[in-house]
């Protein structure tokens, strides 16, 4: 399976910014790599990105992804991004239920399984977000909820769950600069891993990212898991270089 590195811009940029970045990727990808790669940026800049992508031959191998999307496909549902339009925009993924949707728009699990359902039935395939705050963590919690959350989205989706991309990020290593050790981390990967393929008969398909502060120091020692398939970047992917060193640890 090929690894997936997935840079999410957060609330980050601007047309002038986007454009240099983007510009310093393209001088870095001197050829093609042996790993997906993507960026997920916010929705107002998806055109500017695209744009830029056609522009330069070294970016055809970087999928554009959004940030976020409405479990509703149109409607009077002001604000809302339907994943319909995101398609339209030339998107191959949108991340759902991302740690900072849960925590500041109260996103539950169902939500955020018909938000996936909504992107799969469009076209677009969900980054599908799970992970623990270090309250839970400490209290021993770990597993009981990546399990409930994966629950969710694997009973609203059945056998379309094959087709979504499942990111672990642990709460507590996402802007903070813990990271869980790669240990920690295939600990997860591995039950959640088990709970796919307890699920379908393809759970083989489905890329399980790490998403908790993966930067260019540490990435090789995370993507060298078993069932780490690649990453969702945060800050990391806001720095040309950096991100490019992430590209190439997946690569090995």
């Amino acid at each position: 399976m090929k690894k997936l590195i997935a840079g999410n811009w957060k609330m980050n940029g601007s047309l002038a910014a986007n454009e240099v970045l983007l510009t310093e990727l393209a001088q870095g990808l001197t050829s093609q790599p042996s790993c997906d790669v993507a960026v997920c940026v916010p929705a107002p800049y998806l055109a500017q990105v695209q744009a830029l992508k056609a522009a330069q031959a070294a970016l055809s191998c970087v999928e554009v992804g959004a940030q976020d999307v409405s479990a509703h496909a149109s409607g009077a549902y002001t604000g809302e991004l339907g994943a319909g339009m995101l398609k339209d925009l030339g998107c191959c993924y949108v991340i759902v239920g991302h740690s900072e949707r849960r925590q500041y728009h109260g996103e539950t699990d169902l939500l955020v399984a018909e938000k996936a359902k909504a992107a799969l039935a469009a076209g677009v395939t969900p980054i599908v977000c799970i992970g623990e705050t270090l309250t839970e963590r400490e209290a021993g919690r770990t597993e009981e909820v990546v399990k409930r959350q994966l629950a969710a989205v694997i009973h609203g989706n059945g056998h379309c769950i094959s087709e979504i991309v499942l990111a672990y990020e642990p709460v507590w290593a996402i802007g903070t600069g813990k990271t869980a050790s790669p240990e920690e981390a295939q600990a997860v990967h591995a039950v959640l891993r088990a709970q796919l393929k307890a699920a379908t008969d393809q759970s083989a398909r489905v890329k399980i990212l790490y998403g908790g502060s993966m930067n260019a120091v540490n990435a090789a020692s995370l993507l060298a898991q078993p069932d780490i398939d690649g990453g969702l970047i945060g800050g990391a992917s806001l720095k040309a270089q950096d991100f490019l060193k992430i590209i190439a640890a997946a690569q090995v």
